[in-house]
């Protein structure tokens, strides 16, 4: 399918009561679903949503409930809220079998960082369209309250409204995770504005305060792969307890690279999760 033009078409649905955003990238094959992370936004992965789809899959990529363009204010942001949301996506889009074979549509799993924390709780609910999950700087430790509330200042804590998307991409870093940052950003009232309430989004991180979630990762039994930077935040004890107890568990590590690995690594990135996807769900 190398050289056809892709482009998204934007579909809204309701679950539990709050509106959530998608992106709907189209295609025939098993699906993947991509699931940005804490304050990000679905046009983060603009770009492997069109390789993938490009490589023959069905390719959604949620705004996650808080974010973007779903509701900014939901009353429930438990991890319970977001898997369900996940789970919802995997239902909703996935009776449609399309020319998959697949009957109903499969799907795979790819979040980043709290994207992939929600992947990972889904995978473990053993849900029978869920076909497996890649793990982009995720993993089952939890957070100290420390490490919680330093998150939560750092959303609190971002100048907005920024001047101007320039000021925002050079805010966050410049250079591709720069720009993959300011592009969540809406324009009004004068300047560039956050899609998110930072007392929402802080609220949803007070389970990872009190709570690790090694049990739901023995939970999972569909494969597994982990995508980590170099300089990411998966320690080597997290991860050989990771490899311990998920044995068939596979992992990339890309040398040099932070925790917004999908923004500065975005071909390697894909090249990983493509060789997954063939090998889980064909293509």
């Amino acid at each position: 399918m190398t050289g056809v033009d892709v482009a998204y078409v934007t579909r809204e649905f309701m679950r539990g009561g709050v509106r959530l955003s998608l992106r709907d990238w189209g295609g025939d094959g098993a699906g993947v679903l991509l699931l940005h992370g804490l304050a990000g936004h679905c046009g983060e992965w603009d770009g492997l949503a069109r390789a993938l789809r490009r490589d023959g899959y069905r390719v959604l990529a949620l705004d996650q409930r808080g974010h973007g363009g779903s509701e900014r204010a939901p009353e429930d942001v438990s991890r319970r809220a977001y898997v369900d949301d996940v789970l919802g996506v995997v239902e909703e889009f996935g009776r449609d079998g399309g020319g998959s074979g697949l009957g109903e549509r499969d799907f795979v799993l790819v979040g980043q960082s709290y994207g992939g924390h929600a992947a990972l709780l889904a995978a473990a609910r053993r849900h029978p369209r869920v076909a497996g999950a890649v793990l982009v700087e995720a993993g089952p430790a939890g957070s100290t309250p420390e490490e919680v509330a330093g998150v939560a200042g750092w959303l609190r804590g971002w100048p907005a409204p920024f001047a101007s998307r320039e000021a925002a991409v050079s805010h966050f870093g410049g250079g591709a995770v720069g720009e993959g940052w300011a592009a969540g950003l809406e324009r009004r009232d004068g300047g560039w504005w956050p899609r998110f309430d930072a007392g929402v989004l802080a609220a949803s991180l007070d389970e990872n305060a009190v709570r690790s979630w090694w049990e739901e990762w023995d939970a999972v039994d569909v494969p597994l792969l982990a995508v980590l930077g170099q300089h990411g935040i998966i320690d080597a004890e997290q991860w050989d307890g990771m490899a311990l107890r998920q044995p068939a568990l596979r992992g990339v590590c890309l040398p040099g690279a932070g925790h917004d690995v999908h923004l500065e690594r975005p071909g390697e990135v894909h090249g990983a999760v493509a060789a997954f996807l063939r090998e889980v769900v064909g293509g």
